[in-house]
């Protein structure tokens, strides 16, 4: 991987914290020529340095009232099936993140769901009705706060 410079941290921190500013304006805020930036900006793209930008979305007011997390166990336990879980589940509108994990659980599951019957229908039917499915254990999420500050990897 290609050490990165200080103008490409720069870059990232920026964009880390608000993926939505444009390349003029990130370009005035680092103090290099908007052409330079735009380069810089695709190279850390075509590099797989950054892998996408996102929005992030107030889920409550779109009708999402409830976020969850459910800890999952599977049995039995393989490439092929933790690979499926992970294809099928993220094909519905419920769920936001998936984590597979080590340890107790192997999959940790964020969701947002209009209300406790949907939550619970959700869980009946996406979940526990699968055959893989040996625990799960469901969480509710008072708060999900995401941090804007890129993480320091650099010596």
């Amino acid at each position: 991987m290609k050490k990165l410079d200080d103008i490409d941290l720069r870059i990232l921190t920026l964009l880390y914290d608000n993926a939505d500013i444009n390349n003029k304006d990130l370009a005035a805020k680092i103090g290099i020529a908007p052409s330079t930036c735009l380069e810089r900006v695709k190279r850390l793209k075509t590099s797989g340095i950054i892998k996408g930008a996102f929005i992030e979305v107030n889920l409550k007011n779109i009708g999402g009232n409830i976020e969850a997390i459910a800890a999952i166990r599977l049995q039995p336990y393989s490439e092929e099936i933790v690979n499926k879980l992970r294809d099928d589940l993220l094909k519905l509108p419920e769920i936001i993140s998936l984590y597979h994990m080590g340890g107790n659980y192997d999959y940790y599951i964020h969701m947002s769901v209009k209300d406790s019957e949907h939550l619970r229908q959700f869980v009946f039917q996406a979940i526990t009705s699968r055959d893989e499915v040996q625990t799960v254990e469901t969480s509710l999420v008072f708060e999900h706060s995401r941090s804007t500050v890129l993480p320091g990897f650099e010596d």
